[in-house]
């Protein structure tokens, strides 16, 4: 018997509105995120791009939707109340998940007027709460989602991020357990996981060790956001794909590259899995949104 499954990929929508912002909100690095907001960002990143990219994405009516990262932008409580009800927009916390991104941790917040207050999109099956949740999985028809979060307060300039090696540990132990479980493993991580794809002052700083980890311990996908461009490479050592995206928000004006997301279409029987991966360009406002070949990706069930 052949199972069909659809998921979209979305990332780095930046949809907070930061005009109401108070002097005092503005302490610290926050006050260097909001001049960078008002003279560039709020131009860069628009609502009537990300509500065309929703509208496209219902008329698409994946089976789930992942989102990761970057939702914020100076991680202000109520920039993670703004981002609580897009997420709702896009459905239940049953069918979206998310990761936390750098301007999520922009500087510390506590869990729950943060992140926290999307805990339900963020968690795994097993119900965890607070930041310590990650690794999360959720299974979804044949695919398990493995949401880590590389997200973490650094200082002015800095948007680099790291897993650590605790969240390694758990993260292998995580995949180990799913070998059996005839599921195909995508992992979500914010930053891009293969070394030098990023500029030093916001890599992940721990790229190295988690490659390492998953030649011995692999994956089948990892999907990642962070740099506002469509990527697509491997795992060192590898053949496990590798793939980001643009910012879902974007309307190209600073960049040549506006608002995309990536559709993985998936056909499986008992034995083998293929994924035809797409990507979902808008061209102009008001225009329908074109779709591109990227890749195909095929495998076997352990």
């Amino acid at each position: 018997m052949t199972e069909s499954f659809v998921f979209a990929h979305l990332s780095d929508p930046h949809l907070s509105d930061l005009s109401q912002v108070r002097v005092n909100q503005l302490l610290g690095k926050r006050a260097l995120g909001y001049l960078s907001w008002r003279r560039k960002r709020r131009f860069e990143h628009r609502s009537e791009v990300l509500s065309a990219v929703g509208a496209d994405l219902q008329r698409l009516a994946p089976d789930h939707t992942v989102v990761t990262g970057d939702l914020t932008h100076i991680s202000l409580p109520h920039e993670f109340e703004q981002a609580r009800r897009w997420l709702e927009s896009l459905g239940s916390h049953h069918r979206v998940t998310v990761i936390p991104g750098n301007h999520d941790a922009y500087v510390e917040v506590p869990w729950r007027v943060g992140c926290g207050q999307w805990e339900d999109y963020l968690q795994g099956d097993d119900g965890g709460q607070g930041p310590d949740l990650f690794p999360s999985i959720r299974h979804r028809g044949p695919v398990a989602f493995i949401g880590c979060n590389s997200a973490l307060p650094v200082g002015p300039l800095f948007a680099k991020g790291t897993l650590g090696h605790h969240q390694r540990e758990r993260l292998q132990r995580a995949i180990e357990a799913l070998d059996s479980q005839h599921r195909i493993r995508v992992l979500l991580i914010h930053h891009p996981p293969v070394p030098g794809e990023e500029k030093w002052r916001k890599r992940l700083t721990d790229a190295p060790a988690l490659c390492a980890m998953l030649r011995e311990t692999p994956v089948d996908l990892v999907l990642h956001g962070h740099r506002h461009r469509a990527l697509a490479s491997a795992i060192p050592g590898t053949s496990i794909p590798v793939f980001g995206i643009p910012s879902s928000s974007a309307a190209g004006v600073h960049s040549p590259l506006p608002a995309e997301y990536n559709v993985y279409r998936i056909q499986c029987d008992l034995t083998s899995w293929r994924i035809s991966v797409c990507g979902r360009a808008m061209q102009s406002e008001g225009s329908p949104f074109s779709e591109r070949q990227i890749d195909v990706v095929e495998g076997v069930f352990n």
